[in-house]
Formats: C-alpha cells, structure tokens, sequence
C-alpha cells in the first residue's frame, strides 16, 4: 500500500541538499530512483556547461556497501547518460579513495552513494568536483534548482549523443598506491600487529591490504559485508568490539572505521579509545618535530577539546577553529595553506595526501608517529588532557541562532561568568530541529549544573 505523503515531506520536497549532501531512507523521498535519475540529469546538464569539454564530459560514481547502492546507481548512471554525458563506475570504494580518483582520472566530477555512519537502510548522494573537493554550494544549489524546474525537459539527445558507461577496474589499485605513498619511505610495519574494525564498509579490502602490504600482522573484523550489514553494531560508532579483541590479541593499535571510509576512531594497545582530538595532536607534535606541519598550525571546530588546545598551544602549535562539519576544516585549511586539520569525531585532513577525511592514511600516520618515537599509542595520547565536556540537545520548533532571544543571551552570559575556565558552546543544529549546548570545563558536576541551566532557558524561550 502507498504510504501518504506528510505535508511535513511535501514541504521538504523542495530541497534535496542538507549539510553533506542528499541523504534519507532508501526509496522514500528523496533517495528514491526517481529523484536520483532526475538529480543525474540535473548533474550532467550543469556540469557540462560548466566544463563545454566538446564531447569528453564524464563523472564518476562510486558506492559504499549498502543494498540501495545498485538502485541509486542504476538511477544516477540512466540519468546521466540520457544528458550525453559518460559515466565511470569504480564500485565500492571509500569516500577517500572516489575523492582520489576523480582526481587521478581527471573526470568532471565524482559522485559518492553513501549514507556514511547511518544504518544500512538509510542512503545518500554527495558530491566531489573535479579537483577532488566537495562541491561548491552554488553548484549544488543550482543542481537543485534544475532539478524541480523544468528547463531541461526537452534536452533529449538521442543516437550517438547518448552517453555510454564502463568500469574502471584498477581505480582501488589507484587509490591503495597513494595511500602507501602517505607512509614514510624505507619505513615498515614489521612487528606490528592491528586490529581493523572495517564496518562491513567501503573499506573492508583496502586498508587489510594496505596495513599487509607495509608488513603488519592484520586482524580484520566485520570485513564481509552482504549489504544489510554496514555499521550494524560496529566499526566507529561501535568500537566495543575492536577494543575488546586488541586487548585480547594483544595488538599494538585498534582502527575503527566508519560505512564510508572518510572517519576513523583509535584505540591503544590497553583498548582505551583515542578520538579525533589526540589523533590530530599527536599527529601534529611528529610532523612539527619534522618540520611539516604547515604554519605551525591545526584547523579544528568548535567541537574540539579544549584540553586539546591548551596542550598544542603549550607545544607551539596554534588551533584555528571553525564551525562543526568537515566540509568547513577544509575551507579553512585551502584558505590558508595548512595542511592538518579534522574533527573530534575522527574526520582527519591530512592536505599534502588527499583532499579529505581518510582512515587509511590516518592510521599510518599515527602508526609512522609510533615507530619514529618508539613509544605505544598510550604514551602519546596520555599526553593529550581532557576537559570533562556535557553536550545537551534542547528541542526546538525549528533552529534559530539565539541571538534573536535576549534572555538566552543572558543566561548563557551569566552561565560563561560562573563557568571561568572554560567554554559554553550553543549552537542549532544543521540536521535537526534542536539546539545544541556544549558546556566544558574542570568539574563535570559544576558544567553539569550550567549546561542543564542554560538548556533550562533555551526551552522557556525558544520551544
């Protein structure tokens, strides 16, 4: 039976990208086949005006592991091709590695099909330009605008103004080649022994393989998806289980990734988890040490620790933060020319190898910083304080910046007066109707207090 649509969805199907693309239950609005072959249609028109390639206009797709990857992409690829643009298909690849070879390939643009951390039955569409980065919001913007109007109804080439698609087959043997390349030369990881949570993901043959090749002793769990079981009780947003077997195996590092590939958790050899934050530092104190940590400088969000920020300031490194999302890491990291940046949640920038979050390279990075120190993940990391952090979600109507309500100002001032050292974090949320309260500090009780106080006045003021 149809299910009816809300008028909640009707007024939603006006508006297809959120903060990381398109993304929603497979087969219900918008990932259904028919928006991703109009969204096809609507890529292919606005790109190929973009590059007037006479002819040699082709984007690629690539795909996590989920079941309603074959749906989208059979979509995507009729769409595309009914505008006389050329489709590539690489298959399951992580969102790193189509980042990669679109790059590599010097394609128009790449598409990843992908709902990232989200449940099997959840899909998603994001964009790469032809540089390797997300697209730009106008272009998406204007992908959106075509795609409800009706302006290219009528384009309908036809004969040998159809495109055509074919597969890349070497595009994993691209990508594995340039992760290598990110690890130091004459290095290897003989004696080494990891343990890889691959989520059932994009990632489930290449970082084993990577890890294998540079010599370590892998250990690979939930490596064998079937399409229903990507991030189902594991990976990033499930570590339990990594932590529990390294601590078995007795490895020396834990990885676990996410559905996608593009965010990646540690833990060290006791299975205690290393986040974002003391990847990035402990990243950063090795490549300062070399001299190739860009400007001395990290680029996180707000997000981070503020633990975190006093350590590197300590060490000489400054942090440039901006707003949560990795999409503005990396603005700011092109912005000005710095080459190490991430999130809390594992999303790390390495900019002199790859345009952006990539677990591979991450933990070879981390596992270089291991061998040129000498010491296990624990003494690095320990190293890192943390300030206890309380995060509340407030229901809203609708987010709205609070600066439109005088007396959540007022409360948030008074809460920052008796807070003192540390930080209050208020913000809406760019995926739900909800707003945000980060409050950090020395004393979990104390911010507890104040976070529950400043959360207290956002529902008398604004739900």
């Amino acid at each position: 039976m149809k299910r009816k649509t809300t008028k909640a969805e009707a007024k939603k199907e006006t508006k297809l990208f959120g903060t990381d693309g398109i993304r929603g239950k497979a087969n219900f609005f918008p990932m259904t086949g028919e928006v991703a072959f109009k969204v096809g249609r609507a890529a292919a028109y606005v790109l190929k005006k973009k590059y007037r390639r006479d002819g040699r206009d082709m984007i690629l797709i690539g795909k996590d592991t989920r079941l309603s990857g074959y749906m989208i992409e059979s979509a995507l690829t009729s769409g595309i091709c009914s505008m006389g643009v050329n489709v590539v298909l690489i298959g399951p690849m992580p969102t790193p590695g189509i980042a990669f070879v679109t790059r590599s390939l010097r394609v128009d643009a790449g598409i990843v099909i992908s709902a990232s951390h989200n449940p099997y039955d959840d899909n998603g569409i994001k964009f790469f330009s032809s540089d390797g980065f997300k697209l730009a919001d106008s272009v998406e913007k204007e992908i959106e605008e075509t795609v409800f109007s009706e302006d290219i109804e009528n384009i309908r080439p036809t004969g040998s103004g159809i495109g055509k698609a074919h597969r890349v087959d070497d595009a994993a043997g691209r990508y594995i080649e340039n992760v290598k390349a990110s690890f130091p030369k004459g290095m290897t990881l003989e004696g080494t022994k990891v343990v890889v949570d691959c989520a059932n993901g994009s990632t489930y043959k290449i970082t084993p393989f990577v890890l294998k090749e540079l010599g370590a002793e892998v250990i690979a769990i939930n490596d064998k998806p079937n399409g229903l079981n990507i991030n189902a009780g594991c990976g990033s947003t499930h570590p339990e289980a990594m932590q529990k077997m390294v601590v078995e195996h007795k490895a020396d590092i834990g990885i676990a990734h996410d559905g996608d590939g593009d965010r990646t958790l540690l833990c060290d050899e006791n299975g205690d988890m290393v986040d974002g934050d003391k990847i990035m530092a402990v990243c950063a104190l090795c490549m300062k040490k070399e001299g190739m940590l860009k400007g001395n400088i990290v680029v996180a969000t707000v997000m981070s620790n503020l633990g975190f920020e006093k350590f590197l300031s300590k060490e000489g490194v400054k942090i440039i933060r901006t707003s949560v999302g990795d999409r503005y890491v990396v603005e700011e990291m092109l912005r000005g020319n710095y080459n190490l940046g991430g999130e809390q949640s594992g999303h790390i920038v390495f900019m002199d190898d790859n345009t952006t979050g990539d677990v591979a390279i991450t933990a070879l990075q981390v596992l270089a910083a291991m061998r040129k120190s000498g010491k296990p993940l624990s003494k690095l990391a320990s190293v890192v304080p943390v300030y206890p952090q309380v995060l509340l979600n407030v229901p809203v109507p609708r987010p709205q910046r609070i600066e439109k309500f005088p007396a959540v100002l007022i409360a948030v001032k008074k809460a920052e007066k008796k807070l003192g050292d540390g930080r209050i974090l208020v913000r809406p949320s760019g995926t739900e109707p909800k707003i945000r309260v980060m409050v950090e500090g020395d004393n979990i009780h104390k911010i507890t207090v104040i976070a529950k106080e400043v959360a207290k006045a956002i529902k008398s003021n604004m739900a």
